[in-house]
């Protein structure tokens, strides 16, 4: 992240470091109900819009000749966000998908929404920290579709900001459990099965934090880096079955969970982009798009890799 929004971050050292963001509903805070497009419009509004390509408005549509037509995808946390932004992708473009989340009426919500544009979905509730949910969930799909193909292991938490000194251990180990283990987890019962498939494409949520330091975030920093370190390692393991393992790292996106931490924070759109190479905040159906380039067959040479998407700013 750029220095100025580290400097946001590290200001506020007094935090107790004692759960996540307190006090604060990740449904209720939507920057007082505004959508990813009215915050696209006061970013506009404000002179930060990006000196780089408009992204592409989604799809509406189902395409029933889509690039993933007839193939399974599997993803995790998908209620909200950029899973539930690429749920929506996948299936435009064909996909059945499978999907997971805590909250299961958000879960019943994005499914009967992808239903109702004529697309294929199924969620079933799961804690990507909890081993046997995670292993239910990957033979709950297999008991549906038959398959795995594609699997976007995206399910992660941003916690409270704190100085390391300041942090409890049980938040500590919560969000390396989530993040990092959640993934791990994941990846132990999606590979079996692709290799006994004959193969497979997996994506791995990480993000810039799994890159560089950021102050007041090391136990997120810790939990991001860990997973590139993790898909590059399975990634060698399983070149010669056939399957293709990737991570992907964005910036800031306007995610309900981006926005609960900035609201935290006190922090605006605005003074997050100040320092940022592409000034503003990204959308979730920009890394939808990203996620879906590599499951496609346009990045069948790519694995063991980190994708970045962070609008330039891993390049400084």
């Amino acid at each position: 992240m750029a220095d100025k929004f580290e400097d946001t971050f590290s200001s506020k050292t007094n935090y107790t470091g004692k759960g996540l963001m307190k006090g604060i509903s990740r449904r209720r805070i939507l920057l007082s109900g505004v959508s990813a497009t009215g915050v696209a419009a006061t970013i506009v509004a404000g002179g930060v819009q990006a000196n780089t390509q408009k992204p592409p408005e989604p799809k509406t549509t189902i395409d029933r000749n889509g690039k993933f037509t007839g193939k399974v995808v599997l993803i995790t946390g998908a209620t909200s966000g950029i899973g539930e932004e690429t749920a929506y992708a996948f299936t435009r473009e064909g996909a059945k998908v499978f999907f997971c989340g805590r909250r299961e009426n958000l879960g019943k919500q994005v499914e009967e929404k992808i239903k109702g544009f004529g697309g294929e979905a199924t969620y079933m509730r799961t804690d990507v920290r909890k081993e046997e949910d995670v292993k239910a969930f990957i033979e709950g799909c297999i008991q549906k579709y038959g398959r795995i193909d594609i699997a976007f292991n995206n399910a992660g938490i941003f916690m409270t900001p704190a100085e390391i000194h300041t942090i409890p251990l049980d938040n500590f180990i919560d969000i390396l459990t989530t993040n990092t283990v959640g993934e791990f987890l994941c990846m132990k019962y999606e590979i079996p099965r692709m290799r006994r498939q004959g193969g497979g494409i997996i994506i791995n949520m990480a993000s810039v934090a799994g890159h560089v330091g950021f102050s007041t975030t090391a136990h997120y920093n810790a939990s991001k880096h860990g997973i590139i370190g993790l898909t590059k390692a399975a990634a060698i393991e399983n070149a010669n079955y056939n399957i293709r393992i990737n991570s992907i790292s964005p910036l800031a996106v306007d995610t309900p969970q981006l926005r609960e931490s900035f609201a935290f924070q006190g922090i605006t759109y605005e003074q997050a982009v100040q320092g940022f190479v592409t000034k503003r905040i990204m959308t979730p159906h920009e890394i939808a798009q990203a996620v879906l380039f590599l499951a496609s067959n346009q990045a069948t040479s790519l694995t063991g890799m980190d994708l970045d998407v962070t609008g330039g700013q891993l390049a400084r």
